[in-house]
């Protein structure tokens, strides 16, 4: 039935490309071509900036202006030159590049879309040779010879390799199990046997590597003679698929996912042994299981969050309760399995945050942690034995701290007092454990977001910034901050700087919002509104980017005036600003997009709030057609892109952080959903999605169509064609914000 709904909708309200456009001048589409042809302006500027362990330059990739592969770039310190070292097609000898699905699935993860090289390790010893995957296969790149080598691994897909802590060997996963490359003997060895696809070895599962950001499921052990792996048993999930309607001939990809209330996939670990040259064979892992913890009576850990084996600590597991209110620090022991609980210190009556920096242990065995409280984050030094002290304590406001480096007694970190920043802190800590550590020194300036890369010695870092006037750039800076030299960029430059200004509106803690005007803005007039949104959490709209308002500044120009709101629930003003959101996703995000929008109606009289569209993707796409359904009569249309309509329908480690378990908390589910409010319609909604998105499945656009449509409204679907939840493709990024800038002109009328 509800496929037919779904037909007979689509034939009946469906818009043509050529729907008229509102009166007025010809849509600008030039553009929104170059924006998509040019990945935001993004493609042709170097990504992957690492120092070279010698010191002597700084190693990057860089593709052309309009997209292109992926080429391997050195920057010489001593010269400040720069040369092409490697080019995939030098590599692949003329063949075309190909990716396994597991591959596509990886990149869809990590929301890479350049081909070519992805990414480079330098070997731990001297970073002489360079670990290179290419096209489903490995190559060693010897940056002194200049000399290609291509690994004989075995058949099959293969994915994350990684250097041995020796320089000897590389391990990676092929064909679900771990395997280990021989340098000297040029052979591959086994790790580990028995992985299948519903049961693999060394992988991350689904929610790990889209909800955790761990993209890995094994790690070596200091001294590079045995690896941890992870083991996720299937047994029990659903197993949904995503097929590419417009090709029946081909078979659907099938997808273990698990949905709030039910089966997620069932975790442990395994200690391996690995093969020597004077033994090859394969030993029986020591496995380590675990269901409860020693001291947490009553709770169950399911969630492997981390794995970190240092040789400054013991090999440690960071695990999480199903609802993500306790995480914990693990230790393990490699010989008799032994767990015990050593740090209890992150329990929250909302939810834990995950960071894949900690814990971080520092020579003599302590270790670095970030713990949110009211006030801002406190970076803490503990001891296993529960000792601890601040490094950065919480009364200096700073929020999203997250250490970026440790040399000697310094550490290096970001962090940001305002949301939409990212500044770059330094910190020595103190010697004597009974001493304050000192005031953090900022190393950058101005308003921005700053990221950095040390070098091995703190000689020198690689700076990246990005600013409201300014496209990201990389430069590389020696220890006193002087620059000395701004990597190459290939870029094209955007035709404009976006008209956007960004400040604090409202009553009370107020909200960070921004607004982009026409460049041919005229005083005087009253301009119909679009409200950028995506108001989820772990997310900022309102960003100190240049980037961020492109897009926006195109579709200003057509007649608008775009505004943005961050609401409750988003990161960077403190625990409790971020937590308000608490099963509350189908209320407080909205309540607070209103507020927003009328503290800036308030402040500016040219915005006509009578007139007010709403467009977003993904959470903005939920928040989008939340605001027709709940509020028309503050919002007069919607885009909704790749929407979450039930959150029964989302992932578990997501959906049930933020609105609890099933079935207790139904209640929170049920507030959420926008099923039940499809009887509300009473404004235009344009509902788009990739029919192969495997993140926010097609499912969601479907149910909400079928609701609406047998409640008889009247409404437009814009399907996809085989685009995930990124759309990739330029054509279908062109066409699509031609679209929604064409349905608004009609919905909302021009200037007056």
């Amino acid at each position: 039935m509800m496929l037919l709904a779904l037909v007979l909708a689509t034939a009946h309200q469906i818009r043509a490309e050529s729907t008229p456009e509102a009166k007025g001048k010809p849509l600008d589409a030039a553009f929104m071509r170059l924006f998509a042809e040019t990945r935001g302006f993004l493609s042709g500027r170097p990504v992957k900036a690492k120092p070279s362990p010698d010191g002597q330059s700084v190693l990057f990739l860089r593709g052309e202006a309009k997209g292109g592969k992926l080429k391997l770039y050195e920057f010489r310190l001593a010269n400040r030159e720069t040369r092409e070292l490697l080019t995939p097609e030098t590599v692949l000898q003329g063949a075309e590049e190909t990716l396994s699905a597991e591959e596509r699935a990886r990149r869809e993860r990590m929301r890479l879309v350049a081909g070519g090289f992805t990414d480079y390790q330098f070997d731990p010893t001297n970073g002489d040779q360079l670990l290179l995957p290419l096209s489903g296969k490995l190559y060693l790149f010897t940056r002194s010879t200049r000399k290609v080598r291509e690994l004989k691994t075995g058949p099959g897909v293969l994915i994350d390799p990684k250097w041995s802590p020796t320089g000897k060997q590389i391990a990676y996963v092929r064909d679900h199990d771990v395997r280990l490359y021989d340098l000297a003997s040029d052979q591959e060895w086994t790790v580990t046997t028995g992985g299948t696809e519903a049961k693999p070895h060394g992988e991350a599962e689904f929610v790990a590597q889209e909800e955790m950001g761990r993209l890995t499921g094994y790690w070596f052990s200091p001294d590079g003679t045995q690896i941890v792996f992870e083991e996720y048993d299937t047994a029990g999930v659903e197993t949904w698929y995503v097929a590419d309607a417009s090709k029946p001939d081909r078979a659907p990809q099938t997808q273990f996912y698990p949905r709030p209330g039910k089966a997620n996939v069932r975790v442990r670990v395994g200690i391996a042994d690995l093969p020597t040259a004077e033994d090859l064979t394969s030993k029986a892992p020591k496995w380590i299981e675990w269901n409860t913890l020693p001291g947490e009576e009553g709770q169950t850990f399911p969630y492997l969050a981390n794995v970190i084996w240092s040789k400054h600590g013991p090999l440690t597991l960071v695990l999480q309760t199903r609802r993500q209110d306790r995480k914990r620090f693990v230790s393990v022991d490699p010989k008799s399995g032994a767990l015990a609980v050593y740090d209890r210190s992150h329990t929250d009556a909302a939810w834990t945050n995950l960071r894949s920096d900690e814990p971080r242990f520092l020579p003599g065995g302590t270790y670095l942690h970030v713990l949110e409280v009211a006030n801002g984050d406190e970076l803490r030094e503990s001891k296993i034995t529960g000792e601890h002290r601040p490094i950065v304590p919480a009364t200096l406001g700073l929020h999203e701290i997250e250490v970026v480096a440790v040399r000697g007694e310094r550490i290096f970190f970001q962090a940001t007092k305002s949301p939409g920043q990212m500044h770059l802190f330094q910190v020595t800590r103190p010697t004597n454990w009974s001493e304050s550590a000192a005031t953090p020194t900022p190393l950058s300036h101005g308003e921005g977001m700053f990221g950095m890369t040390l070098s091995k010695d703190a000689s020198f870092w690689v700076e990246s910034c990005t600013t409201l006037r300014q496209m990201p750039t990389l430069t590389v800076r020696n220890a006193d901050g002087t620059a000395l030299g701004v990597l190459p960029s290939v870029a094209i430059e955007p035709p404009f700087q976006p008209n956007v200004t960004v400040q604090k509106l409202g009553d009370g803690l107020g909200y960070y919002t921004a607004i982009v005007r026409p460049q041919n803005f005229q005083s005087g007039k009253k301009y119909p509104v679009l409200v950028d949104v995506y108001g989820g959490p772990r997310h900022i709209t309102v960003l100190h980017g240049m980037r961020a308002w492109l897009r926006d500044q195109w579709l200003a120009d057509q007649g608008f005036i775009v505004v943005a709101v961050d609401n409750r629930g988003t990161p960077g003003r403190g625990r409790d600003w971020e937590r308000a959101v608490y099963r509350k996703f189908g209320s407080v995000p909205l309540e607070d997009q209103v507020a927003g929008l009328a503290a800036l109606g308030k402040s500016f009289p040219e915005l006509d709030l009578q007139r007010v569209g709403i467009v977003g993707w993904s959470f903005g796409g939920y928040m989008s057609a939340q605001a027709v359904l709940k509020r028309p009569d503050v919002f007069h249309a919607a885009v909704a892109g790749a929407p979450v309509t039930d959150w029964e329908d989302y992932d578990t480690h997501y959906t049930e952080r933020y609105m609890g378990l099933l079935p207790e908390d139904q209640a929170a589910y049920a507030d959420g959903s926008l099923l039940p409010a499809a009887k509300s319609l009473k404004r235009p909604l344009l509902l788009v999605h990739g029919t192969a998105d495997d993140n926010v499945y097609f499912r969601h656009s479907l149910r909400l169509a079928d609701a609406l449509f047998k409640n008889g409204q009247d409404f437009d679907v814009l399907p996809l064609a085989a685009q995930t939840h990124m759309v990739a493709d330029p054509l279908a990024t062109e066409r699509l914000w031609i679209r929604i800038s064409q349905f608004f002109r009609k919905q909302l009328g021009e200037p007056k």
